[in-house]
């Protein structure tokens, strides 16, 4: 072998170990570029996983809270529901009195609302035809001169009581018109009877 042929093959040797040294270096270099991508990748993952379930996590909570807020209106409407049914029934129940016990009850809803002055006052069409003899002396008496109401030959456009009239002011003393004045109280009363 020549010199030159020497020379050559060492310049070979030196490049071929040179790109073997820079082939490892690079080749170690992509090694850890991969596995700091694959622990990027798993930390990626799990933050991913658990975030995911933080959002299931509240996502079930929300649903929850509207189920329940869903079932607390339900129960208040149902029982609304209950109580208008109990005033309704209470105010048929008025209605439907024996009439003996009907027209005491009138006049006793005629001491306690009439206005110590001279007016009339209006029944429905039904207590006008059912009016005992000599009702407007029993309210007189009821009155007991404080004041003088005059049955009107006009009816009121009511169920049942009465409609006091004073000139130009009436006083709507109909069942359903002191049901509806006194309904909150009367609601938070039959609220405590029936859910107590």
């Amino acid at each position: 072998m020549s010199g030159l042929d020497k020379i050559l093959e060492h310049i070979n040797t030196e490049a071929k170990d040179a790109a073997d040294v820079l082939l490892a270096g690079a080749k170690d270099q992509a090694q850890k570029l991969l596995e700091n991508a694959k622990a990027d990748a798993k930390a990626r993952e799990a933050a991913i996983v658990k975030q995911s379930a933080l959002d299931q996590a509240a996502a079930e909570k929300r649903i929850k809270s509207a189920a329940e807020l869903k079932e607390k209106r339900m129960i208040l409407e149902a029982k609304q529901k209950e109580i208008e049914d109990v005033l309704k029934a209470a105010q048929d129940h008025l209605v439907e009195l024996p009439e003996d016990v009907y027209f005491e009850t009138i006049l006793k809803m005629i001491k306690k609302y009439a206005q110590p002055q001279d007016g009339t006052i209006k029944f429905s069409a039904k207590d006008l035809q059912r009016l005992p003899e000599g009702f407007e002396q029993k309210i007189a008496a009821a009155l007991d001169g404080k004041a003088s109401l005059k049955i009107s030959d006009e009816s009121a456009n009511i169920c049942g009581g009465f409609i006091l009239v004073y000139g130009d002011i009436e006083e709507n003393c109909s069942f359903d018109a002191l049901i509806s004045a006194a309904k909150e109280n009367l609601q938070d009363k039959i609220g405590q009877i029936l859910f107590s």
